[in-house]
């Protein structure tokens, strides 16, 4: 069960690193003339392009096989149940017939005569516990039968989320790969359909508005992070990078202080975020570059 999560972690890694590894080749390659710069990009897309498609029908395989290897052991689970079925009824009978010879044997050795008195008492008897013994039976396969359904469906709701993580990370493959935003944000939606508590999406989601302009989609898709998670950090810098866009400075400091205070590690971004180049000139602004 592991070995596709295996998988599936292995290919991420592969994948962030060939993303980096492009990036650092788009970095140097900046201050190369515009047709060279084409000429490799479009060399190195289709490779990996075929190499994404790859990993995901290897995915796609691994996932099939768990698929079959649950069915197994589901069908395994129903057949050992109906074996224990089988086998409490042969006791059953067995012991019916044991309380038949044992009850008999004894009316005789206490010298009852009266075979209609030792045909009522042996009747009354062999149906107590005949009675006790099918009580006692049913109960432990309605117990079985409980912890079988409840263990399938278990199996079932973990296959489940397996898939939707597989999904979930072929989408952001993809949406890795986009450079076009729109697309970007309609990738970012698939997301959303699939999980829609997926807070980074909604942060990606909104940094993409951000880039088309739509300042205030890209404030509202903040306020709907952070009303998730108020602990974010990363929701409150989105929301003061649209704050900052639309005039709103005092509200883009106050939240890049929340956004500092939640996540530390984002003091070292300050400089270079091109969506508070206007705040530079503000001493609050300088006072938490000083901090940093």
């Amino acid at each position: 069960m592991l070995k596709p999560l295996f998988h599936t972690i292995s290919f991420v890694f592969l994948l962030m690193f060939s993303a980096a590894t492009l990036a650092a080749e788009t970095n140097e390659q900046d201050n190369e003339s515009p047709p060279q710069q084409t000429q490799k990009t479009s060399s190195y897309q289709p490779l990996i392009e075929r190499y994404i498609l790859d990993e995901l029908k290897s995915v796609r395989q691994d996932q099939q096989a768990l698929r079959a290897d649950m069915e197994e052991k589901v069908a395994h689970a129903k057949l050992d149940a109906s074996d224990r079925i089988i086998r409490y009824t042969s006791d059953t009978l067995n012991n019916m017939f044991i309380i038949i010879t044992t009850a008999a044997s004894i009316l005789v050795l206490m010298g009852w005569r009266s075979m209609r008195d030792v045909r009522s008492k042996l009747n009354e008897v062999v149906e107590t516990k005949i009675n006790e013994l099918t009580s006692e039976y049913e109960d432990r396969l309605h117990e079985l039968e409980g912890k079988l359904r409840k263990r399938s469906q278990e199996i079932i709701d973990a296959q489940e989320d397996i898939s939707k993580s597989n999904e979930i990370h072929s989408i952001w493959m993809r949406a890795g790969l986009e450079t076009n935003m729109h697309q970007k944000i309609k990738l970012f939606d698939e997301i959303l359909a699939i999980s829609p508590e997926d807070i980074e999406a909604l942060i990606y989601k909104a940094d993409a508005a951000y880039e088309l302009g739509d300042y205030e989609w890209a404030f509202s898709l903040a306020n709907r992070a952070i009303d998730q998670d108020e602990d974010y950090g990363l929701a409150y810098w989105q929301r003061a990078c649209a704050n900052a866009a639309n005039g709103a400075t005092q509200e883009a400091i106050n939240d890049i202080k929340i956004a500092i205070e939640k996540a530390p590690k984002l003091a070292d971004e300050l400089e270079r975020e091109p969506a508070f180049e206007g705040l530079h000139k503000l001493e609050e602004f300088e006072a938490l570059k000083t901090q940093a």
